[in-house]
């Protein structure tokens, strides 16, 4: 019988369901940590709830918790193993940000000087003043509705 809260077609949920195999680091009740195929750097690490939620404008607020806790100690624990100079997190929720699984995961990709990736920060342009305050304002004024 297949979990009603798992996509059987989900290439995450297959390894959650373990039809499809990953190295898996770390796991708890509600979250499962592994390396990605195509790591970024050693150590790079693909941290995801046990539920199939397409992004994280898909999750609630206790589900949040529960990843940023596992994410909070997978991300201490590669620190302990690996000494990294640094630590990248980084999630991506549609096409526009380059999300090719369509399972809420979180990257936690070690960064050591000089490393493969390079600098992702800052852009190379900066924006203009007035349009921070603008969209500032926007934010503002969504994230009061958002109570």
């Amino acid at each position: 019988m297949v979990d009603s809260t798992l996509d059987p077609n989900c290439e995450f949920c297959k390894i959650i369901m373990g039809t499809a195999k990953a190295q898996v680091v770390c796991e708890t009740d509600a979250t499962l940590a592994f390396f990605p195929l195509s790591p970024a750097v050693v150590g790079h690490t693909l941290v995801i709830p046990k539920v199939h939620v397409a992004d994280l404008w898909s999750a609630n607020e206790a589900l949040a918790a529960e990843l940023m806790h596992a994410v909070l100690r997978v991300g201490k624990a590669i620190r302990s193993a690996l000494k990294p100079e640094g630590m990248n997190l980084i999630t991506s929720a549609g096409d526009a940000a380059f999300q090719t699984v369509y399972h809420l995961h979180l990257h936690l990709v070690p960064r050591w000087h000089n490393d493969r990736i390079g600098n992702i920060w800052p852009p190379k342009q900066k924006m203009a003043e007035e349009i921070k305050d603008e969209v500032a304002e926007l934010i503002r004024t969504a994230c009061r509705d958002q109570r």
